[in-house]
């Protein structure tokens, strides 16, 4: 069954392709407000990413930008409305939030590689977006930016204790504190919480080159390896170790086709076919 025929409806402020098999690519659409995140690109992500969990064909998605930017965080605009109005707070949505800033930024239930093809600046929720993917890889003339102290408000949707594991505590502070922009170059060198720095025409090839090499692995190893590095966030070594061992990824891991067949194709010195994982 055609894979387009089954995306969730969605407004043209996200576009969905399939570049590669096995691979989604969500680009916010949004330019002209540097692709800010409106209330209903934030419900497009929410659908499209919970089917996209669900999917068993779908092993990775990426993630960019249309236009100049890839994300400048929350449409701050409509953020002052709501204040105005005396609409749901802050604190409130983010308590009630499940998987964070764009549905992406504290995404703890998907096992699912994501990796962000950032094409341009990133501010606020666009840095809390990308910290929270696997894989990142940065335009050359990409700036990040935490700026939330200078608007008076937080960034809370999980940046934070990411950037401080990323880069260290006086680092992450500098960033965060300061509030004032650094270079992809930077981003890598310094904070650590970028992969790659390429020209700005080559950001969503190497994305996808990075996707297509992730897909000659055994989709059900990546997905208890992805599992492994969520937990080595939550727990202490032991824990986490153990909890990995025991979860029901590892468990579909163990009993699957696909352990079986990268066995089989080392001795038999051949390439392996993957099945999709079943689902869990």
């Amino acid at each position: 069954m055609n894979l387009s025929s089954q995306v969730p409806p969605h407004s043209d402020q996200l576009k969905v392709e399939f570049p590669l098999e096995h691979v989604l690519l969500l680009t916010l659409n949004r330019p002209d407000r540097l692709n800010a995140v409106s209330r209903q690109l934030n419900s497009d992500l929410t659908s499209v990413l919970r089917w996209f969990d669900e999917e068993p064909r779908l092993w990775i998605v990426v993630i960019t930008g249309q236009g100049r930017a890839f994300c400048a965080g929350a449409d701050l605009n409509v953020w002052q409305q709501d204040q105005m109005q005396g609409r749901i707070t802050e604190q409130e949505s983010v308590a009630s939030s499940l998987h964070g800033f764009a549905a992406i930024s504290r995404r703890h239930t998907s096992y699912k590689p994501i990796i962000a093809a950032v094409n341009g600046s990133a501010y606020g929720g666009g840095v809390e977006l990308v910290l929270n993917c696997d894989v990142v890889i940065a335009s050359e003339d990409a700036v990040f930016a935490l700026p939330e102290v200078k608007r008076g408000v937080l960034a809370v949707q999980g940046v934070i204790p990411r950037l401080a594991k990323a880069a260290g505590h006086q680092l992450a502070s500098e960033m965060l504190l300061l509030g004032n922009p650094v270079s992809a170059v930077q981003a890598r060198d310094r904070f650590r919480f970028v992969n790659a720095v390429v020209e700005p025409s080559n950001v969503l090839s190497t994305a996808l080159d990075v996707a297509r090499q992730i897909t000659l692995n055994s989709p059900d190893s990546v997905q208890s390896t992805k599992e492994g590095l969520m937990l080595a966030q939550k727990h202490h070594f032991e824990e986490a170790v153990r909890t990995h061992s025991l979860s029901l990824v590892s468990k579909r891991l163990y009993n699957g086709e696909n352990v079986k067949e990268g066995l089989a194709a080392f001795v038999e010195k051949r390439r392996p076919t993957w099945r999709n994982p079943s689902k869990l």
